[in-house]
């Protein structure tokens, strides 16, 4: 079946008025035709980006891996490990502290990106990687939460430029490191301070680490062994208990408000964690003569 169209000089957007009784010149062409010269650009863009979008996803080399661990490290906190020593280059590729990967459920579409909690020497001695995860309702650090020992994820390969401590060596030059995390940015700094950064040979490496309370305060059986390294630790509770005396509040204002010197030359920094505190530390420092390239971040 064909239509007639009239080829006259309307708005050449609009579809060509369509009448059986024209009186300009007119042609015959099937009505297929006509919809498809006007809708094959959208449909050839919209074709584009999704073929893009799957191509992307296709090149995500998925590493197959069971977890060996899960338990709670804090409240909405869980200790998470697996292992990975059946894939000895996936293992290997981890580096530094700060990096990390993604990680994907079977049939649940959206992976999680999450940051790697055990230093590398940890993949490369017993073929295993430690993450602290924050059970978030209905995302899939929930349902990962929620698996057992022997369920098997899969794992993008380690990506990211993880914490470049090259930038704040040697010590002697860099006596004061300045660490500062909230929540579960705690985990690459674990991963950090047990990778070791001669922190023993810098006269003033702080770790100002943030939670609502002591109750959401992941690696508390950890600071004995941090503070042993030289790494003097200063806990910070937002909504605290009426018996807690230390700091309170905020991480950049418990900062802010300590009295130490420090020498904004020799001075280095490391940040994880909520996305206005490093701002606001960073704009500290920064207004302190702290260089912006020795202000440490893993994103």
């Amino acid at each position: 079946m064909s239509v007639t169209t009239t080829l006259s000089p309307p708005n050449p957007l609009a579809f060509p008025h369509l009448s059986s009784h024209a009186r300009h010149r007119t042609s015959s062409f099937p009505m297929a035709t006509i919809i498809r010269r006007h809708l094959n650009p959208i449909r050839r863009r919209s074709l584009a980006i999704a073929a893009a979008v799957r191509q992307q996803q296709d090149t995500t080399l998925w590493t197959p891996a069971s977890l060996a661990n899960v338990k709670p490290a804090a409240e909405s906190l869980f200790h998470i490990t697996i292992d990975v020593s059946e894939s000895p280059d996936l293992a290997s590729s981890y580096t530094l502290a700060g990096q990390y990967l993604q990680l994907r459920l079977p049939d649940v579409e959206k992976p999680s990106f999450l940051a790697i909690a055990s230093p590398p020497s940890l993949a490369s001695t017993t073929g295993v990687f430690e993450f602290l995860v924050k059970s978030i309702a209905g995302s899939t650090a929930e349902l990962l939460c929620g698996l057992g020992k022997g369920d098997v994820v899969e794992l993008s390969p380690v990506m990211g430029k993880g914490f470049n401590t090259d930038q704040i060596s040697p010590p002697e030059d860099y006596q004061s490191v300045l660490i500062f995390a909230t929540g579960s940015g705690i985990s690459p700094i674990r991963s950090l301070i047990e990778s070791g950064f001669s922190a023993d040979k810098r006269s003033d490496v702080r770790l100002y680490y943030g939670a609502r309370n002591l109750q959401r305060m992941a690696y508390q059986d950890r600071f004995k062994a941090w503070e042993s390294s030289g790494v003097t630790i200063i806990p910070v509770l937002s909504q605290p208990a009426d018996s807690w005396a230390g700091e309170s509040g905020y991480v950049q204002a418990a900062f802010a408000r300590a009295k130490q010197l420090y020498a904004p030359e020799s001075t280095g920094a490391v940040l994880c964690g909520q996305k206005q505190m490093a701002e606001e530390v960073t704009s500290i420092l920064v207004d302190n003569g702290v260089p912006n390239e020795k202000i440490l971040k893993n994103f």
